[in-house]
């Protein structure tokens, strides 16, 4: 029997999502069976490895595009509201609980987002751009990717992003100092009529404007608007190439806030949503815990790419309708 399709995805994703900040909303109601999880999934017995094998079926995809809304809390989403970002959460599969690592910094985050590492592994331990600190150590998503010979771009909004991979591993890096919709007609314009196998874009105006009038300040909620109808535009421009049928969409954060700050254990900084959406991916909440490490091993998984035994990220098998191995938490320590 086909999935209910959601009347109002808007109202039933705010009712969602006060499960997701307990410590600033009152407990949830009961949620309606459409925002359940798709199904229940038997985890792999206590003997079995960790990750499964690499004979699973796998979605056919050309490209991965990964966009992180810097600072994006998942209860701003319906109150921005951000409805393209809506869209493509009823159209795919989602968690609202995602979790970062700790602390989150920026830099730190996103190290772990694109290479599937804890902070303990790769070693990014500062968070401003200091190239006399080298870069994050470890394979990472890039060099998997620039190595199997898949034109690898990264457009960010920080300089100090370009230290989570080394140059070597990128075919084209650029660095704008500007807002989300400025970076996106860049990338439109520059990056997509190009093509590409992995590109990584960075929103960075949530965060300045969380820092400066504080997370769900009017401010905040303003310029996720804008981040919405950047992504709206890029989305447009895929279509519009024909590039969108065959490209696996991961949209994500790499820490939360509360006030004008993040980076403390509080589930306002840590929780982060998790969207990914394209070839494949079957809608639906997803039920088991996702990682800020399981957005590198879900988009070289989905690429044909093996994963280095060492990476703590786990692909989100889930979200394509196949059984998940048995996941610790939080496996970052």
């Amino acid at each position: 029997m086909p999935r209910p399709r959601l009347l109002s995805p808007l109202v039933l994703l705010a009712i969602l999502l006060g499960a997701c900040l307990p410590t600033v909303s009152p407990p949830p109601p009961t949620l309606p069976a459409t925002f359940l999880p798709r199904a229940t999934f038997t985890p792999l017995p206590p003997t079995a490895t960790a990750t499964l094998a690499p004979t699973e079926t796998r979605p056919e995809v050309s490209r991965v595009l990964i966009l992180s809304i810097d600072g994006l809390r998942p209860d701003a989403i319906p109150q921005a509201p951000m409805p393209v970002l809506l869209n493509l959460i009823q159209a795919g599969a989602y968690s609202l609980v995602a979790q970062t690592i700790y602390p989150s910094g920026t830099l730190p985050a996103h190290a772990s987002m694109l290479s599937g590492l804890c902070p303990h592994q790769h070693a990014v331990n500062w968070n401003d751009y200091d190239p006399s600190q080298g870069y994050a150590l470890g394979t990472d998503l890039f060099d998997l990717a620039h190595a199997a010979g898949l034109r690898t771009v990264m457009v960010v909004g920080k300089e100090k992003l370009q230290q989570v991979t080394e140059p070597s591993s990128l075919d084209h890096f650029t660095y704008i100092n500007d807002r989300d919709l400025v970076i996106t007609e860049y990338v439109v314009r520059e990056i997509i009529p190009v093509g590409f196998g992995v590109l990584f874009i960075h929103f960075p105006t949530a965060d300045w404007m969380g820092h400066e009038y504080g997370w769900l300040s009017p401010e905040y909620l303003s310029v996720l608007r804008r981040a919405d109808e950047a992504l709206g535009n890029l989305l447009a421009a895929l279509q519009a190439s024909g590039l969108r049928e065959r490209t696996l969409i991961i949209v994500t954060a790499d820490h939360g806030g509360h006030g004008f700050l993040h980076g403390t254990t509080q589930p306002e900084d840590m929780t982060i949503p998790w969207v990914i959406n394209g070839p494949g991916v079957l809608p639906g909440g997803l039920g088991l815990p996702i990682n800020i490490t399981d957005t590198a091993a879900t988009a070289a998984w989905a690429l044909n790419l093996t994963l280095p035994p060492e990476w703590q990220g786990i692909p989100v098998y889930e979200a394509f309708g196949q059984e998940s191995p048995p996941r610790a938490e939080p496996r970052c320590p």
